[in-house]
């Protein structure tokens, strides 16, 4: 009996036993199941555990600087904070016994509401919200520093900021159209290009944020032993423009005077090198602020709004015609009206000046005579092939996002004809302007762009490089020097016939044989034209020198509001003449030697003084015949002209010194020689008037401050018999009459 229950023991302590042991096999397995990453219910547990025991952390990396060709920063990531205040009280005291969080709400509000642009009642209600932290919407995001600056002089106890990075645009409003803006993508958090160069280079500016991942122990510390993984981050690459800011800030302040005054409807401005096709300033007004993104146009005018051009099409078709070998421009025809299938072609002076050649037909912007030119010498179909060799049939292909092709009405017989001097069918800008690389670089034309290279910041390696492309030969050599002749005379001669000036001679500058085409399009509203002097297209297309073109420039206003006493040209004339004399000064183009009407470059370079003291660096510039003008002491540190650029003999060279800086006396200086200081100094410049420096901000003397205001106002000197007569001519010219087109 013992032994029967004894054997019934042993046997139930070995089932338990057997039991106990599968249920710790059991367990043991589940556990080795699990440590493998198999899933339970659905869920990886070891992941989910990875994930609870890791900290990320972002390594925030800036995206491309953009740059224009004279090294001004358009475009950078600059630091931005978002603010938030704590407003539980659970938040206590840090170490020395100051509040962590919000404790006066009301005064908090009353304080912060009017710095933030935010209504008091709207602050107070996000502060008295039950959470631990508040934000405090759109107006409390992306502040810059200044901001901060602003906020951390209240001394607001639970006021902190999240530091992030924003796109700032040092220029402001500068080149807004060319340059673009950025706009922060709602999953990545990250800027991406929404206009301009910032979204056709986007995939070159863009920056790769990087990560760095650890484990923490339950108390939130990093566990010593893990090894970091780090996700390298990768800067944006940096763009450098072909914009020249120097000459970009004269035709922004022609033209936003221009608009003060006379208030049109918009306004376009270009600049250009004919001899590559870059970009040296581009505008178009209305515009906009990207740092503020206030824009209300999403177009860049100067590449997507097409426009009937007026009479500076009559460049295209004379220089057609001599390709062509059919222009003779001593024929003679009978001027004022012009009848043709379809209608009849009426000149811009009603009546005409009776029978005149083709050359005073130019000279004068006689549409009839374009019309003759084209109908009976030329041929309309012909000239429609010289069209697209000129490049004005499709677009330009400018590196540029949004451009547009021309609106080419090459249906009836009068459309042709009238399209030869400007109506009828609408043109860009910008193809305007590609034409006319043709005219002045011998016949070749040139494809504009504005982005001249792409860098690698780190390596300093260049991703693209931008070199000038060839975009057709329209006409000959000689073609094109001799269509420059004919646009020397537009804009020269006098009393072409008895009491009638050339259309252009308000923009002569005596000294620089300015060539170039005025334009008159009156504006049409579903097909019909406005009457009155008010609505009309002014514009001119200008090149300055004849023999040798070193830069176009092209203007067109649209519907300015004119004075009684206005014959039109004004608004475009105030633009045009400090942009171009400006610009040549700029650019070291030599005038003409009025006994030997030469004209040129100086043969002279600059040397680099960079690093040499500046009585040496003085020295040398005197016996090289440069006028050097000394601002600081010490060493060279910067210098203009820079190293290797052409200088005419007696100009300034201004040399920056490595010690305490100075701005000089500036008084009688022109615009391009305080261009110039202002570029070497770092200096931002602004100018009101036009002619020689009479005053100045800051005065002589004060110390030189980066990225501070130069402010000059400019004076013209008491007029030589030169500029007395253009003046004269300027108020000769013969308004044309409402309603026509010149």
């Amino acid at each position: 009996m013992f032994q029967r229950k004894r054997r019934s023991l042993s046997f139930w302590a070995g089932l338990v036993g057997a039991c106990f042991m599968l249920a710790f096999f059991v367990i043991i397995g589940r556990f080795v199941y699990i440590a493998q990453g198999k899933e339970i219910e659905g869920h990886k547990l070891m992941p989910i555990a990875k994930n609870q025991w890791s900290q990320y952390k972002v390594i925030d990396e800036k995206r491309g600087t953009i740059y224009s060709a004279n090294g001004r920063i358009l475009a950078e990531d600059v630091p931005a904070y978002t603010l938030f205040a704590v407003t539980s009280p659970n938040a206590g005291k840090d170490r020395q016994g100051n509040l962590r969080y919000v404790k006066d709400k009301e005064k908090t509000a009353r304080l912060l509401a009017p710095v933030l642009g935010m209504k008091e009642s709207d602050m107070l209600n996000r502060l008295n919200k039950n959470a631990y932290q508040v934000e405090f919407g759109s107006k409390g995001r992306m502040l810059s520093y200044e901001k901060k600056k602003q906020i951390d002089k209240l001394g607001l106890p639970g006021i902190g900021y999240l530091t992030e990075s924003r796109r700032y645009y040092p220029e402001q409003g500068s080149a807004a159209y060319t340059i673009g803006f950025t706009q922060t993508d709602s999953k990545t958090k990250q800027q991406q290009g929404a206009f301009g160069i910032e979204q056709s280079l986007d995939r070159y500016l863009s920056e790769k944020d990087g990560t760095v991942r650890y484990y923490k122990s339950v108390s939130g510390v990093p566990i010593p032993d893990e090894h970091q993984r780090i996700s390298k981050s990768v800067p944006g690459n940096d763009a450098h423009l072909t914009i020249n800011s120097s000459i970009q800030t004269v035709l922004e302040q022609a033209m936003t005077r221009v608009n003060k005054e006379y208030t049109p409807e918009s306004m376009v401005g270009v600049v250009a090198d004919p001899k590559t096709g870059k970009i040296l300033a581009m505008s178009s007004l209305p515009g906009f602020n990207p740092n503020k993104r206030d824009i209300k146009q999403f177009s860049n005018s100067a590449i997507s709004d097409p426009y009937e051009p007026g009479s500076v099409m009559k460049t295209f078709t004379v220089a057609s015609a001599l390709d062509a070998g059919v222009y003779n421009g001593q024929a003679t025809y009978p001027s004022g009206d012009y009848k043709t299938k379809g209608g009849t072609i009426h000149d811009w002076h009603r009546g005409g000046w009776g029978t005149i050649t083709f050359n005073q037909g130019f000279e004068l912007s006689s549409n009839v005579g374009m019309s003759v030119l084209t109908d009976k010498y030329i041929g309309p179909d012909r000239l429609g092939a010289y069209f697209k060799k000129f490049g004005l049939m499709k677009k330009t292909g400018i590196d540029l996002p949004g451009e547009r092709s021309s609106l080419v009405n090459w249906t009836w017989p009068i459309d042709k004809l009238e399209a030869s001097f400007g109506q009828a069918s609408a043109f860009t800008a910008i193809q305007i302007v590609q034409a006319a690389t043709a005219i002045a670089n011998d016949g070749k034309m040139m494809r504009p762009y504005v982005v001249d290279k792409v860098v690698n910041p780190e390596t300093k390696k260049t991703v693209v490089d931008h070199q000038p492309v060839v975009a057709g030969q329209p006409i000959s050599p000689q073609a094109a020097e001799q269509t420059r002749s004919l646009l020397r005379r537009a804009v020269s001669a006098k009393d072409v016939v008895k009491g009638y000036n050339a259309t252009g001679v308000a923009y002569d500058l005596p000294g620089y044989d300015v060539i170039g085409k005025t334009g008159t399009a009156q504006v049409a509203v579903d097909g019909q034209y406005l009457p009155g002097k008010n609505n009309y297209i002014y514009s001119f297309l200008g090149m300055a020198p004849e023999k040798d073109p070193k830069l176009i420039v092209y203007v067109a206003v649209k519907q300015p509001q004119l004075k009684p006493t206005d014959l039109g040209a004004e608004p475009v004339e105030q633009i045009v003449r400090p942009v171009m004399a400006s610009s040549l000064q700029y650019m070291q183009v030599r005038k003409a030697s009025p006994e030997s009407g030469d004209m040129g470059t100086s043969s002279e370079k600059v040397d680099n003084y960079t690093g040499q003291s500046i009585t040496e660096a003085e020295a040398a510039l005197k016996n090289s015949g440069l006028n050097p003008v000394s601002a600081g002491t010490g060493t060279v540190s910067k210098q203009a002209p820079a190293a290797g650029d052409k200088a005419v003999k007696g100009s300034r060279v201004i040399l920056l010194g490595s010690g305490s800086a100075t701005v000089p006396d500036l008084s009688g200086w022109s615009l391009a020689d305080s261009m110039k200081f202002a570029e070497a100094a770092g200096m931002k410049l602004k100018v009101q008037g036009n002619g020689f420096v009479t005053e100045q901000k800051p005065k002589p003397g004060s110390r030189v401050k980066g990225g501070s205001d130069l402010t000059l106002q400019l004076s013209p000197h008491q007029p030589g018999p030169e500029q007395k007569e253009t003046t004269e001519d300027a108020k000769s010219s013969s308004n044309q009459p409402e309603g026509q087109n010149e």
